[in-house]
C-alpha cells in the first residue's frame, strides 16, 4: 500500500486542557513513528476551544525533539497570517535542529473566524489574493535568491520541502504551476477532490523540488475492534462538525450512543457530505473502505486523521490502520 501519514489538530477534549493535548500529540507521534507512518503534520487554527495547535511551529519543535525518524511538519501554516520571512526563519530553525525531517505545508485560509483573523493583523480584503506571491517569496528565502535583499537566517539554502494545501481548484493550479506537491483536504471538504487531482496532474510543471506530480489526500479513520464501537467513537467528530456549522464550536465531546440517528435530515446530509472520505468500522471494514478509496482516487500518499475523544482509543485506531498497511 502507499505511504500513510498522520494529521493531528492536537484536540482539546472536554474536561481536559492544552497541556494534556500536547502530551497526547507527542505520544501519538512516537507511536506513529514505531508503526511506520511516513510523516506527522499539525494544522494551524486560531481561537478554537477544541484545537491546541495555534503556535504550530512551536508544537512541531516539541514533537520533532521527541521523535527521531518520522517527518514532522505543518499541514499547514496559513501563510496569509504571517510574513513569509518569519516563516522561513521559523522553519529554517526547525530544519537546522532536525535536518531532513521538516515539511512545510502552506494554506491560504485564515484558520479562524473573521474576528480572530483581524486580531492576527490580517488584511482580509487582500491577504488571500497575495498567497501565490507569498509562496514565491518564501521559496526565494529558502533558496537564498538574489531577488531578495534580506536573507532568512537560518533558512537560506536549507532543505525544507514546500507543499500546497487546498480544498478547491485554486490550490491545485498553484501547486501544478510551481511544481510543488499537493495535499487536498478531502477529510473535510471532498466535493472537488477528483477535479482538483486531475487539474493538478494535467498541468504539473517539473521544478527543482519535484520532477513528477505528487498528491496526498486527507482521510478520516475511526477504527476499533468492532463496527459498533467504531461508529460510536465517530460521534465525537460528528458532534464537532455539527457544532462548528451551527456557530458553536467547542472542545471535542465524548461519544454519544445513537447520536447520528437522532439528528435532523439537514444535519445528517451535511455530515454525509463533509465526512464522505472516511472509513468507520473494524479492521476488515476499514481495510475495505480504505482500499476502495485508494483505488478510486489513486493518491501517492494518504494523510490519516482520527479525531477520537479517548486517547487510548485514538492510538488503537491508528495502530489498526498501520496494521492494514503492513499486511496489504
Amino acid at each position: 500500500m502507499i505511504p500513510l501519514s498522520i494529521l493531528d489538530l492536537s484536540p482539546i477534549v472536554q474536561g481536559s486542557d492544552a497541556a494534556t493535548s500536547f502530551k497526547s500529540s507527542l505520544d501519538l507521534a512516537q507511536h506513529g513513528e514505531r508503526w511506520g507512518y511516513n510523516r506527522y503534520w499539525l494544522a494551524e487554527h486560531h481561537g478554537m476551544l477544541g484545537i491546541a495547535s495555534a503556535a504550530t511551529a512551536v508544537l512541531i519543535a516539541h514533537v520533532a525533539a521527541g521523535t527521531s525518524t518520522i517527518r514532522v511538519g505543518a499541514g499547514g501554516i496559513m501563510l496569509p497570517n504571517h510574513s513569509p520571512l518569519v516563516i522561513a526563519e521559523q522553519f529554517g530553525t526547525l530544519a537546522s535542529l532536525h535536518p531532513g525531517r521538516i515539511d512545510l505545508g502552506l494554506g491560504r485560509a485564515p484558520g479562524s473566524d473573521h474576528t480572530t483573523a483581524r486580531a492576527l493583523r490580517r488584511n482580509l480584503a487582500s491577504d488571500a489574493d497575495e498567497f501565490p506571491q507569498d509562496v514565491v517569496e518564501l521559496m526565494d528565502y529558502f533558496a537564498g535568491s538574489s531577488r531578495r535583499q534580506v536573507l532568512a537566517v537560518p533558512g537560506a539554502g536549507l532543505d525544507v520541502p514546500l507543499w500546497i494545501l487546498g480544498s478547491s481548484l485554486f490550490g491545485a493550479q498553484l501547486a501544478a504551476h510551481l511544481g510543488l506537491p499537493y495535499a487536498f483536504a478531502s477529510h473535510f471538504a471532498p466535493q472537488m477532490m477528483m477535479q482538483a487531482i486531475d487539474m493538478y496532474r494535467s498541468n504539473f510543471r517539473p521544478s527543482a523540488q519535484l520532477a513528477e506530480p505528487y498528491v496526498m489526500l486527507g482521510f478520516n479513520v475511526f477504527a476499533a475492534d468492532t463496527d459498533e464501537e467504531a461508529h460510536l467513537l465517530a460521534t465525537s467528530m460528528q458532534q464537532a462538525f455539527v457544532a462548528l456549522r451551527t456557530g458553536n464550536p467547542g472542545k471535542l465531546k465524548p461519544p454519544v450512543s445513537g447520536y447520528l440517528e437522532a439528528l435532523d435530515t439537514p444535519e445528517r446530509m451535511m455530515l454525509d457530505s463533509v465526512l464522505a472520505c472516511s472509513a468507520i468500522g473494524s479492521r476488515d471494514t476499514v481495510a475495505a473502505q480504505l482500499h476502495a478509496f485508494i483505488d478510486k482516487a489513486k493518491p501517492d500518499e494518504m494523510m490519516i486523521t482520527s479525531q477520537i475523544y479517548d486517547h487510548a482509543a485514538r492510538l488503537h485506531a491508528y495502530e489498526i490502520t498501520a496494521d492494514i498497511r503492513r499486511n496489504s
